[in-house]
């Protein structure tokens, strides 16, 4: 199934822009079927450049304008896959989007940190920044009708969103590519880096992660587990979610005494890879986690959506000291949206502290009979 990705269409509407384009996401999120389309799609004014390309490297290390207006010749669109294996890359962007009229530049990168700190100041100004993550339910709505989509909710609590699932015939083979993902491509980026002392911790502090999906993470606790000190649990933390494999919600508070507001939450972007940490891959009857999943599903699609029609409010959870607690707030221009999720469709109330303490925050239940409402729709 051909699906198609919203950020590709975001991407193309600044075609023509005298901008740096740089589009971030995982390993396996569709980044390079996304530029290749767009430069199968322009392909008489592209420049398709493959950054880990020794040639490629030493052609742009060449930092002359009349290099780069020789190399740019006739083109509008120039690509660079994998920029960030390219040293200096963002003095090479900065001389390029400079001194060449009339071209776009768009720049690919498997992790934040990767173009993010090489980049960094030269394109300040310069850049426009996208991020891609696996296919969301937004996405899936342009071609999937209401009955697909709820036949296939379980599977998507439980495989996650990766494109490439959509290729593979049965479960045995999306478990086989979810495992594979988890032990090879999954940390590549960050294993590269000298400060990361290796794969045994990171895959332990991911493992630790996954089982407390939804609940507030002690870091002092994770670095005794792994007999490192916190501070490297953090830095480790960080860097996971550069790579957007994870993202934190902090505690909101407007300092009431009882509100809990020091520690975070840890989620997945993904369920899929999450079941691959904690090896289950089993159907939801069969299962004691189904709020986890269904709470982390929601979470996840809620901010691609929001990511997608470039929404970008505050996101915390919200939890007291004697247990009240809503999983997700929005803050927005002032304005609080509280979410509660619920797999099974009971009703869910509004705790009696929140609805006190902030009298005119929205509140609303998030369960299966309504939660296409707030992931689909404008």
């Amino acid at each position: 199934m051909d699906i198609s990705r919203i950020i590709q269409q975001q991407v193309e509407t600044q075609i023509g822009v005298q901008k740096v384009i740089m589009l971030y996401g995982t390993r396996r999120t569709g980044k390079t079927t996304i530029i290749e389309k767009i430069a199968q799609k322009y392909a008489d004014v592209t420049l398709m450049l493959q950054g880990e390309d020794m040639q490629v490297v030493e052609l742009l290390q060449k930092r002359t304008v009349a290099n780069y207006q020789h190399l740019a010749a006739g083109k509008k669109i120039i690509i660079i896959d994998e920029a960030q294996a390219i040293p200096e890359i963002g003095k090479i962007l900065k001389l390029l989007i400079d001194t060449v009229k009339g071209i776009t530049v768009i720049a690919t990168g498997s992790s934040s940190f990767d173009l993010a700190y090489t980049t960094g100041e030269p394109l300040v100004g310069r850049n426009l920044v996208y991020h891609l993550y696996p296919i969301a339910q937004v996405e899936l709505s342009e071609t999937e009708d209401y009955l697909t989509t709820i036949r296939n909710l379980e599977d998507r609590l439980i495989y996650g969103s990766y494109p490439e699932l959509w290729h593979l015939k049965n479960h045995q083979e999306r478990e086989r590519y979810l495992k594979q993902m988890v032990s090879s491509y999954l940390l590549k980026d960050l294993l590269t880096m000298e400060t990361v002392k290796g794969a045994d911790v990171l895959f332990k502090l991911l493992q630790m992660l996954a089982w407390q999906v939804g609940s507030q993470v002690s870091t002092v606790e994770l670095a005794n587990s792994l007999q490192i000190n916190k501070g490297t649990v953090e830095r480790y933390l960080d860097l996971l979610s550069k790579v957007f494999i994870i993202y934190p919600l902090s505690g909101y508070s407007n300092n009431l005494r009882k509100e809990i507001s020091k520690s975070k939450k840890w989620y997945f972007f993904d369920n899929g890879i999450r079941n691959a940490l904690i090896g289950n891959f089993s159907s939801l009857e069969q299962r004691n986690d189904i709020g986890q999943l269904w709470e982390q599903y929601f979470l996840s699609e809620r901010l691609k959506y929001n990511n997608y029609r470039n929404y970008q409010p505050q996101y915390f959870f919200w939890r007291t000291y004697d247990g009240q607690e809503i999983d997700l707030l929005e803050l927005y221009n002032g304005k609080l949206q509280a979410l509660e999720c619920k797999w099974k469709n009971a009703q869910a109330k509004i705790p009696i502290a929140f609805s006190k303490a902030y009298p005119d925050a929205n509140f609303s239940g998030i369960n299966k009979d309504n939660y296409l409402e707030w992931i689909t729709t404008s």
